[in-house]
């Protein structure tokens, strides 16, 4: 999970927005929205590679030898979680379009916008019920690397109960921010407790509904059996012109459902189809829908 320079230096551009900024233990690069003057100093943060020397305490790092950046009063930091699902049904699709690659290059170029943004950046892997694996809290441009190799681990597989496992993630103590819930939401419980839950902590949701293209517009004809790849279990059709068009509608139906629900709920929504790639996806999907900026 590389990204190259030119990547890594469009990225470092990009910042996170929360509509509701959560203050924190530390100090951070973003403007709350509570009112306070910006001149008023407030506190210090270590430097961390990437962060602007104009703003270093010199006075202090002459007598400390230890670099501190100054932070005025209307700045805090933003808590970002990033909940990946790893379960059976990502792991489809060919080559760039494959569910699951496509959502850690996302979960990947997300995390290093929040480490160059300095927020503190938590991670899960959500398999059978619970979580896989998990990292952070992270903080800091210095951690990209340790972010890029640890979701080179990670493995899809099993099923999900996005209920469950969101559920499960919340179980232990975690500060509120923004929830990026990346999934095909192909899970036999659903969606709504997981983000009602997420809101119900306090938490700003979004969620990244990825589909691939074969799974939009099914390259499929005649006599066909098809197996579940979570559960293995199998149906035989008959698929004609007329149960494909029938499929794209329902298809097509399920998404504005869930657009619209998550629009009354207050939380985010954008549905990425793989065969876009993941720059288009970052640099224009997520900006437009406020996610970035």
């Amino acid at each position: 999970m590389i990204f190259d320079e030119p990547a890594l230096r469009k990225l470092s551009r990009l910042r996170l927005v929360a509509r509701r900024v959560r203050s924190g233990v530390y100090k951070g690069e973003r403007h709350s929205i509570r009112h306070g003057s910006s001149i008023e100093f407030s506190d210090h943060r270590e430097y961390a590679p990437g962060d602007d020397l104009r703003r270093l305490d010199w006075n202090l790092y002459a007598r400390s030898d230890r670099p501190f950046l100054k932070l005025m009063e209307d700045e805090e930091d933003l808590t970002v979680h990033i909940l990946l699902d790893g379960s059976g049904s990502m792991s489809w699709g060919e080559n760039e379009a494959h569910k699951f690659r496509f959502a850690l290059r996302l979960a990947a170029a997300l995390g290093v916008v929040a480490l160059n943004g300095g927020d503190r950046l938590s991670l899960a892997l959500l398999q059978d019920g619970s979580m896989a694996a998990q990292l952070g809290p992270l903080r800091g441009p210095h951690r990209t690397l340790s972010l890029l190799q640890s979701l080179d681990t990670w493995r899809s597989g099993g099923t999900t109960d996005l209920n469950r496992s969101v559920g499960s993630y919340l179980a232990q103590p975690r500060r509120p921010g923004i929830a990026l819930v990346l999934s095909d939401l192909l899970c036999p419980g659903g969606y709504r407790e997981a983000l009602r839950r997420l809101q119900g902590f306090g938490f700003e949701a979004h969620l990244l509904h990825l589909l691939c293209p074969t799974e939009l517009d099914p390259p499929l004809a005649g006599d066909q059996r098809l197996v579940d790849t979570e559960t293995r279990q199998t149906v035989e059709v008959s698929l004609d012109g007329g149960l494909r068009a029938l499929y794209r509608r329902r298809l097509h139906a399920w998404c504005q459902e869930i657009r619209d629900d998550c629009r009354k709920r207050g939380a985010g929504y954008l549905l990425v189809k793989t065969d876009e790639t993941w720059e288009s996806v970052v640099f224009s999907g997520l900006r437009r829908s406020g996610v970035l900026r």
